[in-house]
C-alpha cells in the first residue's frame, strides 16, 4: 500500500510517500502504528494529534477501514486565520 505525506509532515519525514506491506483490509490505526515503527525518530509527528489521515481524499478516524486500491494520506492539521 502506498502512503502519501503532505505539507510539513512530508518535510519532517524526508519523503513524499512510503510503501507499506500489510494485509488488507486494515485500519488507519494499524497503518499509523506501522509508520511510527518505520520512522521511529519522527514517531511523534505521526500521532493522531499531529497528523490527520485521509482515505480516498476524505478525512477519517483511526478506526476507519482501508481496502485494496484505497488512497491513504497523512498531513498536519491546518489552521486558518
Amino acid at each position: 500500500m502506498k502512503i502519501l505525506f503532505f505539507a510539513a509532515l512530508r518535510e519532517r519525514l524526508g519523503c513524499d510517500s512510503y510503501e507499506l506491506e500489510t494485509a488488507l483490509p486494515t485500519d488507519i490505526n494499524t497503518v499509523r502504528s506501522a509508520l511510527q515503527q518505520a520512522f521511529p525518530a519522527q514517531a511523534g509527528e505521526l500521532t493522531t494529534e499531529r497528523a490527520l489521515a485521509a482515505v480516498n481524499q476524505t478525512l477519517i478516524h483511526d478506526n476507519a477501514s482501508i481496502n485494496d486500491g484505497d488512497e491513504v494520506a497523512f498531513f498536519p492539521p491546518v489552521t486558518g486565520g
